[in-house]
């Protein structure tokens, strides 16, 4: 099968041998996926000349409108974004529910989130600012929706999700897409493409797909155009300084490296609930999609008093996670995407056993209808910090797979403390059940945490879990992460609108405030 782009309103194979798209489990090949032969600067041009016009002649409503008929589509088509998922990327049911599920939800969270802002076509900040004595003469700080393409870089572990989060805020603005999903996985994302634009529901040029290396595409943004990118920081930092992105001040979005902490708090005990939630959420965190999520769980921060028996707990639960293929029901945890992804994360694992022992490797497991010299799989691997607070490599190598280091900490500021030393995480969270160390942690950690989720007993059963990015809460983090915002509710709509202060008669501006939507994120 040869997976095709779709830009300038049209399906193009790309030339070429192309790059292989496999089954992790089996190393079968499924696919292969070029952007051989396609021009670049046409299909940005296209996006921005046919189909930015278009989405823009459309209201905020209309476009959310929109959005519910694309959520519809992909649910009636869920069964088989599932079994894609499954055959290329290693999904267990679970894994593909998070990605596929995760898609259509936030594609229908923000239909009904765009329907608030009715029949306007922009966004009014405030309310008008008096300037001088004059009360005649006053501004309104307004955000129009950019001229430009949205550029949408998206990373292999979430192809379904990773495609959606991002364009559902971008057309729900008005900016058309041209997406890019990771290769080794762009089967999923470009079905549901697919699907929708045989569906009818877009304009021409609102969205269009790209399947293979990103070329010389970059060479042709333009001002107007904004980029958003998740995926490793060294390519960000290409991203960043490339010299058209420079040289055109072309806005960018990153959502890079991340070493999330989870941090039982110094008041648990073993048989605290907290303690078996905390346990609970860290083997959690490491298994689905084989720890291959960006907001799993890294560090575990426990007490010193307590790590032998966090240790012990999470590792009794990891044994009982059968590994193996997906296809089988009984399987609870998957391959890594393809043998290259297994090959960095054991490179990440010999980064880290210098300063680690090992709790938990899954040695003498035998995987579950699947043959270790063909898929990419690792078993779940528990590590434990020597010494937490002298070392360096747990602070800094993200092995993206099912691998996590436990820490043993003094004190509320030595955990605070090494929490920070990820310097800059998605997500952090905070298993406690003082109310004090609880509020100690919103301080002490917001500013480099994008998120924080914090738990007691009370809301045990009621939280979306750790590494779960819900569409009304932010999702990027500082530093490390990428500095960057995605989502937040109707927030996720400035990274694709330009602000701009109106200055003029107090009547004109008070008509067009009048006009315009407001945002109650």
């Amino acid at each position: 099968m040869n997976i095709e782009n779709y830009v300038a309103g049209r399906w193009i194979a790309g030339t070429g041998a192309g790059q292989p798209l496999v089954d992790p489990t089996t190393g079968a090949e499924l696919a292969r996926a070029s952007t051989g032969g396609i021009d670049f600067a046409a299909a940005l041009a296209h996006a921005r000349e046919v189909g930015g016009p278009a989405l823009r002649r459309l209201t905020y409503g209309g476009r959310a409108q929109m959005l519910r008929r694309i959520a519809d589509c992909l649910a009636e088509r869920r069964a088989d974004y599932v079994g894609i998922a499954r055959a290329n990327s290693g999904n267990t049911d679970t894994d593909a529910a998070i990605d596929v599920d995760g898609a259509i939800g936030t594609v229908g969270f923000f239909a009904r989130a765009g329907q608030k802002l009715g029949d306007a076509r922009l966004i009014a900040d405030g309310g008008l600012i008096r300037m001088g004595k004059d009360e005649a003469f006053q501004a309104l700080h307004v955000m129009a929706p950019v001229r430009g393409a949205a550029i949408h870089i998206n990373a292999f572990n979430f192809p379904a999700w990773g495609l959606w989060e991002k364009a559902a805020v971008s057309l729900l603005a008005g900016v058309p897409v041209v997406a890019k999903p990771a290769t080794v996985t762009c089967w999923l994302a470009q079905r549901m493409v697919r699907d929708v634009i045989e569906a009818g529901i877009l304009p021409d040029g609102a969205l269009s797909i790209l399947c293979g290396g990103a070329g010389d595409l970059l060479d042709h943004v333009a001002e107007g155009d904004v980029i958003a990118f998740t995926g490793s920081a060294d390519t960000a930092a290409r991203i960043r300084g490339h010299r058209r992105v420079v040289e055109r001040s072309v806005r960018v979005n990153v959502e890079a490296d991340s070493l999330n902490a989870c941090i039982l708090g110094p008041d648990i005990r073993p048989d605290a609930p907290e303690f078996d939630l905390f346990v609970r959420e860290v083997a959690r965190e490491m298994t689905v999609k084989a720890g291959q999520k960006c907001t799993a769980i890294r560090r575990v921060l426990v007490p010193a008093s307590v790590a032998d028996a966090a240790a012990e707990a999470i590792a009794a639960r990891l044994a009982r996670t059968p590994v193996g293929d997906p296809r089988n029901p009984e399987v609870r945890m998957g391959p890594l995407v393809g043998r290259d992804q297994l090959a960095a994360a054991r490179d990440g694992l010999a980064a880290l056993a210098a300063e680690t022992g090992t709790v938990f490797d899954g040695a003498g497991s035998a995987l579950v209808d699947a043959d270790p010299d063909c898929g990419a799989f690792l078993f779940p691997t528990l590590l434990r910090a020597n010494d937490p607070a002298a070392a360096r490599a747990v602070h800094e190598v993200e092995v993206f797979g099912p691998v996590s280091t436990l820490m043993a900490y003094r004190d509320a500021d030595d955990a605070f403390a090494l929490a920070r030393r990820g310097r800059g995480s998605l997500v952090a969270s905070v298993f406690t059940a003082d109310p004090g160390f609880m509020a100690d942690a919103a301080i002490e950690l917001a500013d480099m945490h994008g998120r924080i989720l914090l738990i007691d007993a009370s809301v045990g059963k009621a939280s979306t879990g750790h590494g779960i990015v819900m569409p009304m809460c932010l999702h990027g983090g500082p530093g490390r992460a990428g500095g960057g915002e995605e989502l937040g509710g109707l927030r996720g709509l400035a990274f694709y609108h330009q602000r701009s202060a109106l200055q003029g008669p107090a009547a004109r501006l008070e008509a067009i405030a009048a006009g315009a939507a407001r945002i109650d994120a």
